[in-house]
């Protein structure tokens, strides 16, 4: 026997490298085939439901590092409350309709307006399937346990169905309505957008300052008179029909001193704007109130059969420009309200393409709207009413898919009122709570400010609106004919409507008084892909069996303030008077190192599956719980590296748990908390206070301070202090001594309890530590989280600690100084001499601590005094080669000339063959 064999060095299976891309795919093929998700949900039956909904991701391309920072944060919040007392569900979602699929097939070289549009919708459906079997295979990847084999797709007859039925609920409500005011219209979507799809970018612009002359001055101006307007898109000049002016500014009219024409212009603008054109000297006839100038007429500036009508409007600023401001009701919301009231009309001269239209013009048919603006100088330069031409920075709508800028026209389109409910919706939202709790003022605004919801869209694949026309083109808006249509769809699924004729799609034998011929027409635009997934809570929790609703949380990105949780909120409480979420849990973007957002055109993506692979999946997870997922978070490799330095430090200190605890049986050794040694008792009240904040930070979906929390505990309170201690108890005192076990208890319930708070993040690393545990539960995903213990009133207890703690720094700090001078080599050849200060003699007296022991010292003296002092030597004696402190004792028995007494004895004790045998060399 050697020495060595003497010591409880323990062992364990449990390796000390992971390998993790090698094992996670075969552990996850084994939840696959036992059915984990499944068997945990039959486990958890009768109790409490929790509910999470997914929101669905588009069904387009591999998945990124944001899809997986989302899934990750579900998979994590799902496991915990299956684990702590719920029945937690959860039912993964795909958006499955709209542009960029249709994008894809265009590129695949499918040309859609030569197509069927049955067989177009089809290949669409194809591909969208496609689609969502390769992003399942990613997020199965991620170690997401759900109901994979049965999500939900909008795609499919079911949901479609019940998504009409959300439609026909805002029709018997009155929030549907069809009309013709400006909107975001993407040329290069060909489609109308929702405010959710629009992003805002710089732009450079170009603005102009050209002169409209009077014709009906209504006794204020004379025809030489000159109204000076500004413009930011040139283009919808062709559409001009009227001029705004601020009712309460003060106007002038102006004679520049080079010029035969009087021009008017806003007072507070006139040194700046006389600058830009040119004017040196010029001289102010006459100023009056914008008011003053309402009704009159002028000229426009090219198209002789045109007036334009002076307005009065509250929007009009002095920030830049004249004051005076070229209104087109056609191109913009605010021109289009303004026209509403005088009476104007909304003409539109550019085309869904982009492209301007007849009706702008000859010198105009044909041209690209965003390069008429040479033609729109030109014209005025040739009339002599051009002033001044700048470049203007701004912000500016584009596509948010084809990150091109948007125009407004006004064209028909379906609308949902917004403005009919504005006031309930903004009520509901004081029922839900918001993390971070900044998202609830997000999201009022942005219901409070939203105009109407354009819900039609001028594309193929999608949800057809369920809208027929009579004879005389009357929208025919009957419930009892949608839900007709809604049954078709449930039956046939949606393409059913592009496949037949409208007097097939009608209730057999329907009439219509509009229609005394029984001739019908169908609507060909499709509902906003926002109103598909927007009506997810009926497609999905109302008609799964398992699932509730209202949801308790939905998670998602806080882009979709805009999207999902906007057009979630407006459905349900139009249908049902509740919001469908009770939380929202909302999550920043991700980044890169230079806080840029990601993109293949940068080269700066970084794939979760090349993390999967070159790490391990469970460095990603452990990522996703340090991070503050509330805020936009940069993505590095760098930062993985970090991370998985973290995650060796986890695995390695349960490691030393486990190989320290292969001979301890928890239902044979466990020592109770009354009898637990004072540095055991201390670690359970700190483990249990771990335990606590733990399941408390998990309930508010508090991950990044557990993280900090759970590595600060590991590495201050069990490697830098609980474990370095051990080793002179675990290895070196008799297997069953009572000190042993009782650290052992703490061991084992550390390893044991941390296994279990960290198998919703570490899912694949806890299942292999449990393997290594004296469990009888198959997973640990199918036990309970620990719950917090009653140690009664421990607070003197800390109080203590505390106070012994703050003399240990005093000590320690004696110590390095000691091995800073090469006094000693380590703790272990150190003598100390000691004060204790009265406050922490009580402590060491009260707590019966061995401070020796726990300081890792060889010997110690002790005295009492006003302060603590602590006093270093080499300590006297010979090196025990088993328990390697410096004894005098070392030899004392004749058997065991190289051990100390105490050493001699345990193994004297333990292995009696030894003092005839001896030791091998």
């Amino acid at each position: 026997m050697k020495v060595k064999d003497t010591l409880n060095l323990g062992s364990t299976n449990f390796p000390m490298r992971g390998k993790l891309p090698t094992t996670e795919p075969i552990r996850e093929k084994q939840w696959e085939e036992d059915q984990v998700y499944e068997q945990r949900l039959v486990l958890n039956r009768q109790k409490k439901h929790f509910n999470l909904h997914d929101g669905p991701p588009y069904a387009n391309g591999r998945i990124h590092i944001g899809h997986a920072m989302n899934k990750v944060i579900k998979d994590i919040i799902v496991r915990y409350k299956n684990m702590n007392g719920f029945y937690a569900p959860y039912v993964p979602g795909w958006d499955t309709h709209g542009l960029p699929i249709e994008q894809q097939l265009t590129k695949a070289g499918h040309d859609r307006k030569q197509m069927n549009i049955v067989d177009w919708r089809e290949l669409a459906r194809k591909f969208a399937l496609e689609q969502v079997d390769i992003q399942r295979t990613d997020f199965k990847r991620l170690g997401v346990l759900g109901d994979w084999e049965h999500p939900y797709l909008t795609l499919t007859p079911e949901f479609e169905a019940q998504e009409i039925r959300v439609f026909e609920a805002m029709v018997k409500k009155g929030l549907i309505y069809r009309g013709s005011k400006p909107i975001f219209w993407s040329w290069s979507s060909e489609s109308a957008l929702a405010e959710a799809e629009v992003e805002y970018h710089d732009l450079e612009s170009t603005s102009l300052y050209y002169a409209n002359q009077v014709i009906d001055g209504k006794g204020l101006l004379d025809t030489d008179t000159y109204l000076i307007v500004w413009t930011t898109t040139p283009f919808t000049v062709t559409a001009s029909r009227g001029i705004t002016v601020g009712p309460d500014f003060e106007y002038s009219v102006v004679k520049p001193a080079e010029s035969e024409k009087k021009y008017v212009i806003a007072s507070e603008m006139l040194a700046q704007d006389a600058e830009k054109f040119g004017w040196q000297d010029y001289e102010v006839l006459k100023t009056f109130k914008g008011k003053e100038m309402e009704r009159i007429t002028t000229r426009h500036p090219w198209d002789n059969e045109v007036e334009l009508l002076v307005m009065l409007g509250d929007y009009v600023t002095l920030d830049a420009g004249t004051g005076l401001v070229h209104t087109a009701p056609g191109f913009g919301e605010d021109d289009w309200l303004e026209g509403q009231k005088y009476g104007l009309p909304a003409d539109v001269t550019v085309d869904d393409r982009g492209m301007m239209m007849a009706n702008a013009g000859p010198d105009f048919e044909g041209v690209f709207y965003d390069k008429a603006t040479p033609i729109v100088i030109d014209k005025l330069k040739s009339a002599d009413l051009l002033l001044a031409v700048e470049k203007l920075t701004h912000s500016y709508p584009f596509d948010w898919r084809t990150k091109k800028p948007v125009i407004w026209r006004a064209i028909p389109q379906w609308f949902a009122s917004v403005e009919k409910i504005r006031k309930e919706i903004l009520e509901q939202i004081d029922h839900v709570k918001f993390s971070p709790d900044w998202g609830y003022q997000r999201l009022y605004n942005m219901i409070r400010d939203r105009g109407d919801w354009v819900i039609s869209r001028q594309r193929a694949w999608g949800v057809p609106i369920p809208i027929f026309y009579a004879e005389d083109e009357t929208p025919i808006l009957d419930p009892e004919v949608i839900e007709h249509v809604a049954k078709l769809f449930e039956e046939h699924g949606s393409n059913y409507w592009f496949a037949h004729e409208a007097e097939e799609l009608l209730p057999e034998g329907y009439t219509n008084e509009h229609s005394p011929n029984g001739k019908f027409t169908k609507e060909n635009d499709i509902l906003d892909v926002w109103f598909d997934s927007g009506s997810s809570w009926n497609g999905v929790l109302n008609t799964c069996d398992n699932l509730d609703y209202p949801a308790d949380i939905y998670s998602e990105g806080s882009d979709q303030f805009r999207g999902w949780f906007n057009s979630s909120l407006i459905t349900s409480v139009a249908m049902n008077g509740v919001p469908p979420y009770k939380e929202v849990l909302h999550q920043g973007f991700t980044l890169d190192d230079q806080g840029r957002k990601m993109s293949k055109s940068l080269g700066n993506v970084i794939s979760p599956i090349q993390v999967a692979d070159q790490m391990g999946v469970e460095i990603l997870r452990l990522w996703v719980m340090s991070i503050d997922t509330g805020r936009d978070v940069k993505v590095s490799m760098e930062l993985f590296k970090q991370v998985s330095d973290a995650y060796r430090k986890i695995r390695n200190t349960i490691r030393f748990l486990l190989s320290n605890t292969d001979d301890f049986d928890p239902k044979k050794d466990a020592v109770e908390f009354s009898d637990l040694e004072p540095i055991d008792k201390y670690m359970a009240v700190k483990w249990n206070e771990i335990v606590e904040k733990f399941l408390h930070n998990f309930d508010e979906y508090n991950f990044q301070d557990t993280f900090k929390m759970v590595m600060n505990f590991i590495n201050v309170d069990l490697s830098a202090f609980y474990l370095d201690v051990a080793k002179d108890i675990v290895y070196i005192t008799k297997p069953d001594d009572h000190k042993r076990r009782s650290m052992q208890t703490i061991f084992y319930r550390i390893a044991k309890e941390l296994t279990q708070l960290l198998t919703p993040v570490l899912p694949h690393t806890a299942e292999e530590i449990w393997e290594n545990l004296k469990e009888p539960e198959e997973y640990a995903y199918f036990t309970e989280l620990p719950k917090v213990r009653d140690f009664g009133d421990v607070s003197a207890l800390l109080t203590d600690w505390a106070t012994f703690m703050k003399f240990r720094d005093v000590a320690n700090k004696a110590l390095e100084e000691a091995r800073q001078s090469e006094m000693i080599g380590k703790n272990a050849e150190a003598a100390l001499t000691v004060t204790y200060a009265p406050d922490v003699l009580k402590a060491v007296e009260t707590l019966k601590i061995d401070v020796r022991e726990i300081l890792m010292v060889s010997s110690m003296t002790t005295s009492d005094g006003a302060d603590s002092t602590v006093e270093v030597s080499p300590a006297k004696g010979e090196v025990c080669k088993r328990c390697r402190l410096t004894k005098e004792d070392v030899g004392s028995d004749a058997h065991y000339p190289d051990f100390c007494a105490s050493c001699a004895e345990i193994v004297a004790a333990v292995y009696p063959e030894t003092i005839t045998e001896g030791f091998d060399a």
